[in-house]
């Protein structure tokens, strides 16, 4: 797992966006967040600077200081809205995937425009906190990326 420059960053690795729209997070990460254990997770619109999404489950954000989005969005937190249908909130897009158990998630073509992804993007797969991890499409942590000098798994 490199560090991108010293305090900086970490990176699991990177995820491409397949033909078929689906996508493999790193195991590393899957590990971390435990992202697998619920068979569900959420997925939210990434910052403006990084792009592409975060990723999370229930047990994580209940307990945090967010813990008000599902407290607001009860369609969200009980997966009663349908699968991968994002609704806003404060700014951010969120909706709920299903997750293999070897940490595959299938996207659509809808939640792609959404993103601002298309298949064949390498997604950078990015710690940011306790709670979520970033699957970035762009901006500075690409660049440093494409300087560093050892080798990023693809997913």
């Amino acid at each position: 797992m490199p560090q991108l420059n010293k305090g900086g960053k970490f990176v699991f690795g990177k995820s491409l966006v397949r033909e078929d729209l689906s996508l493999r997070l790193p195991p590393k990460a899957v590990e971390e967040y435990g992202v697998c254990s619920e068979g569900r997770v959420y997925i939210f619109t990434g910052a403006k600077a990084t792009g592409g999404f975060c990723v999370t489950r229930k047990g994580l954000l209940l307990p945090s200081k967010l813990s008000h989005i599902l407290a607001d969005l009860p369609g969200l937190r009980d997966y009663t809205l349908p699968e991968g249908e994002f609704v806003g909130y404060k700014g951010r897009g969120y909706c709920w995937l299903e997750v293999s158990p070897e940490g595959w998630l299938q996207l659509t073509a809808p939640m792609l425009d959404r993103l601002g992804i298309r298949p064949g993007d390498e997604l950078m797969c990015i710690r940011s906190s306790n709670i979520a991890f970033t699957l970035g499409h762009h901006g500075p942590l690409f660049e440093r990326a494409g300087n560093y000098q050892g080798e990023v798994d693809v997913y």
